[in-house]
């Protein structure tokens, strides 16, 4: 055979070669957080669910790229107070990896008095945020607990609905939860469709219960009031090895959940929660 012939022969091999390994690179979800850098990411689409609520999709570089946070972790977002201070608060996605490749999703409630919550409301699209991560100290993996009951109140439900979306999406976890809901009223309870439809599609497995502070309509056929002991016994999982208590919400709320765990027979709640805590406070 003649020898240019085979040496291009192997050239076009090796053209073929690079071409594939880029190809399969490319085509890779690559996780884009960083723990130690802030990374920043563009608004793309904002969705409004109250005067005050919405959720907010970030552009990742690439179209293949995920996140890369553990779910029942969070992020870091960076601001400036008015005298250029910097402060950074937390945030869980409502977002997996496995279901939004590109982009991340986060529910904001956006307070006039907030620093960085005030600064994503005022986003157009376009504009970037600063982020890092992942943090915290709880990282969910299927059939970790055979029961977990989530408390959650407003925003809340953030990190509540990104473990109950990995247990719904994985026919392997059997994990059984349920879920008591706090809001002021019936227009502030966040993704309820999307928690009703979970609870349908498997309504053994998952439960939840809505609190309303302020019931507005006669047709309200759910709870009214706070999460009070008597509420926990009736709705959430007993005290137990195989049993987690996991909670999201205002101050006072979480006070108060914490004293009634105690109540109940749960292991009084750290100061700061750790992953193998029967309660844990996010």
């Amino acid at each position: 055979m003649d020898s240019n012939l085979v040496l291009l022969g192997g050239f076009v091999a090796l053209v073929v070669i690079v071409l594939i390994a880029r190809f399969l690179n490319t085509t890779k979800n690559v996780p884009v957080l960083a723990k130690d850098e802030f990374r920043e990411f563009p608004l793309v689409a904002k969705t409004v669910l109250t005067h005050n609520t919405a959720v907010y999709r970030f552009g990742l570089p690439k179209h293949t790229d995920v996140l890369g946070l553990p779910i029942g972790q969070h992020i870091s977002i960076q601001g400036f107070m008015k005298d250029g201070k910097e402060i950074m608060r937390s945030y869980t996605p409502t977002s997996l990896d496995s279901d939004s490749v590109g982009f991340f999703e986060l529910l904001l409630k956006s307070y006039e008095l907030g620093n960085v919550s005030k600064m994503v409301g005022e986003l157009e699209i376009g504009d970037k945020i600063k982020v890092r991560g992942p943090k915290g100290f709880y990282t969910y993996t299927p059939n970790m607990n055979s029961e977990i009951g989530m408390i959650a109140g407003g925003t809340g439900i953030a990190p509540m609905y990104q473990i109950i979306k990995s247990i719904h999406a994985d026919p392997k976890d059997q994990t059984k939860v349920s879920i008591v809901y706090g809001s002021q009223t019936e227009d502030d309870i966040l993704l309820k469709k999307e928690l009703d439809a979970i609870v349908e599609s498997h309504p053994d497995q998952f439960k939840v219960h809505y609190l309303l502070d302020k019931p507005a309509r006669d047709t309200w056929n759910g709870g009214v009031g706070y999460v009070t002991a008597d509420v926990m016994k009736e709705h959430l999982p007993t005290p137990n090895e195989g049993s987690q208590i996991l909670v999201c919400g205002p101050p006072g709320m979480v006070s108060a959940v914490k004293k009634n765990a105690v109540a109940l027979g749960f292991e009084k709640a750290k100061p700061v929660s750790k992953m193998g805590d029967q309660v844990f406070v996010f």
